[in-house]
């Protein structure tokens, strides 16, 4: 069968999780010629052994070290051979030929650079994923605790669109890099993910790309699949809030004004200053808080 689509997966030691989705790829897709690469980090698990005894029709490529999301789906796409890309996390689980009835939905709609499915909790629970670009009222919003105290406020909620209507395809800034289907063709016009952003915010990134090329940005809730979301992230709260708050930064000097940057620098400092309490005693300790915003400033500087 032809191979109409590439589904990238990469893995960092998350053996039994990539296990699991790789098992829900094959059982719940039909009716379309696809290929998996998937592309491992440095694991020092089982997990390659584990694809290699259990999987052997997946392409894999291991790496020595942990190169970071973006340089990883990268090398996947490089390689990839179907018209439709999906870059898909490992700690999912594909219900009800979910990718097969997304990618008709990429089909039937030309003008989609990138498309995203309805995400579900592992409690089968509905989760948000998909956002507004970075803006600093925004930012200023999430530093003062609001966004959160008032979820479904149609102000304070901007951010994830409060009172969304979850259910009908919608045009959005931005889809989150559990599930993003992508148009090979467009990928080729706007280019790979930026390598620079290590973890978090490179599909923000990507997706303004998309969008200043004339593409859509679409979520389409004509499949499901379960994220189970964040098992290395909730071991180190501290360390990936401080990752996820310098990529937002990396991407507002990349792609806002030299006043926007400095503006959400501000922002961002009394973001740690009202938690600093949270952040040293959430495994993460002052040196290691030092030394983590010493690498975020070093990342900016590139």
């Amino acid at each position: 069968m032809k191979i109409e689509l590439s589904i990238i997966i990469v893995n960092w030691n998350g053996c039994e999780i990539t296990k699991q989705c790789l098992k829900s790829i094959y059982e719940q897709t039909r009716g379309i010629g696809f290929e998996i690469i998937v592309v491992d980090n440095g694991s020092t698990d089982s997990s390659c052994e584990m694809i290699k005894n259990e999987f052997s029709q997946v392409i894999l490529i291991s790496n020595n070290e942990n190169r970071g999301f973006a340089a990883a789906n990268n090398q996947g796409i490089k390689i990839a051979r179907g018209e439709f890309l999906l870059l898909l996390n490992n700690d999912t689980i594909i219900l009800d030929n979910a990718i097969e009835k997304t990618l008709a939905a990429a089909k039937a709609n030309p003008q989609a650079g990138v498309i995203g499915c309805r995400v579900l909790n592992a409690d089968k629970s509905l989760q948000s994923t998909y956002f507004r670009f970075p803006s600093l009222l925004n930012l200023s919003l999430a530093a003062l605790h609001l966004d959160s105290i008032f979820p479904k406020n149609i102000f304070f909620g901007r951010e994830r669109y409060a009172r969304a209507e979850w259910n009908k395809i919608t045009e959005v800034d931005v889809l989150t890099g559990c599930f993003m289907m992508a148009r090979k063709d467009a990928v080729e016009e706007i280019g790979l993910l930026d390598e620079r952003f290590f973890m978090y915010a490179e599909e923000t990134d990507w997706c303004l790309r998309f969008k200043r090329k004339g593409w859509k940005v679409l979520y389409a809730p004509v499949g499901e699949i379960i994220h189970l979301g964040g098992a290395s992230s909730k071991n180190n709260k501290g360390a990936m809030t401080l990752q996820l708050k310098g990529s937002i930064l990396l991407f507002f000097k990349k792609n806002r004004n030299a006043f926007s940057y400095r503006a959400a620098c501000f922002i961002v400092a009394i973001y740690f200053l009202l938690r600093a309490s949270f952040l040293f005693n959430a495994n993460c300790g002052k040196g290691a808080f030092l030394s983590l915003l010493g690498a975020e400033y070093l990342c900016l500087k590139k």
